[in-house]
């Protein structure tokens, strides 16, 4: 899965996907460099970021997705909106979205009643304030338990496709990232698929820092990057939510023989 973040404010690229046909050009690369889903956001998701309203986050993503998405007409790829609004997931899939990435885990009625996949993702707080201090007895426990509850609902809802995220990077610390990560086969074992995005975050800065910094900055971390999406495809993830997409892909195309993985 490929992020395209049409924001002037998200972490890692903000504004550089701002502009809509600079938006569209970077969404057919991230198709071109062989990734399976192009995930477009108009919202930042980003520790602190404040909520977009509804029709100026449907104005960045859904012209976007809906000349992306008639060009993949007759194609395996696909598109998927990042949101948390059911409006906006709406007009999104009027415009030819098939998944709601939806790191709320609220929205499973409305992929139930449009026919679209739906990722629950797990986050303690909103990103105004998640990371303002985490707090968990037992952080594989609980992130599963919810998980578990959520897709559970959806399925009952009638979603057919079902996904779960444990959220890396929401409301989580250093210590919780590594632990879900570590147990990350757990999550697999129960035999929805699993999605995993740890893509750039603060987390590898920290783990990866060097020099006397106290984290790396984003521009440094495609090292840690591919590191964690390859454990997780090891583990049995069976998609990895990344910017770097083209390095992504090569490295999936050397772990699937190694591992028998699903992509």
């Amino acid at each position: 899965m490929g992020v395209l973040n049409v924001t002037p404010d998200s972490f890692s690229d903000g504004g550089r996907y701002f502009d809509h046909d600079v938006a569209l050009a970077r969404g057919f690369e991230i198709l071109a460099q062989g990734a399976d889903i192009v995930d477009v956001g108009g919202e930042s998701s980003r520790p602190g970021a404040t909520p977009v309203d509804e029709k100026e986050e449907q104005r960045r993503v859904v012209p976007v997705i809906a000349e992306l998405s008639r060009a993949l007409r007759g194609s395996s790829q696909r598109i998927s909106v990042d949101t948390v609004k059911a409006s906006v997931a709406e007009a999104a899939i009027g415009a030819g979205a098939t998944m709601i990435n939806d790191i709320s885990a609220t929205l499973a009625s409305t992929a139930a009643s449009s026919g679209a996949a739906w990722v629950a993702m797990h986050m303690q707080g909103v990103p105004g304030n998640m990371q303002e201090d985490p707090t968990y007895k037992d952080v594989v426990r609980e992130v599963g338990s919810f998980l578990q509850r959520k897709a559970g609902d959806a399925l009952e809802m009638g979603v057919s496709e079902v996904w779960v995220d444990p959220g890396i990077g929401f409301g989580k610390l250093v210590e919780h990232n590594l632990a879900l990560l570590r147990h990350l086969d757990e999550l697999v074992a129960w035999g929805l698929p699993v999605l995993v995005g740890t893509s750039r975050k603060s987390f590898i800065g920290r783990v990866a820092s060097t020099r006397g910094l106290d984290a790396l900055p984003v521009s440094d971390r495609l090292e840690g990057s591919l590191a964690t999406a390859v454990w997780a495809m090891t583990q049995g993830a069976a998609m990895v939510r990344v910017h770097d997409v083209a390095e992504t892909v090569q490295a999936a195309s050397l772990v699937k023989p190694l591992v028998g993985s699903p992509w």
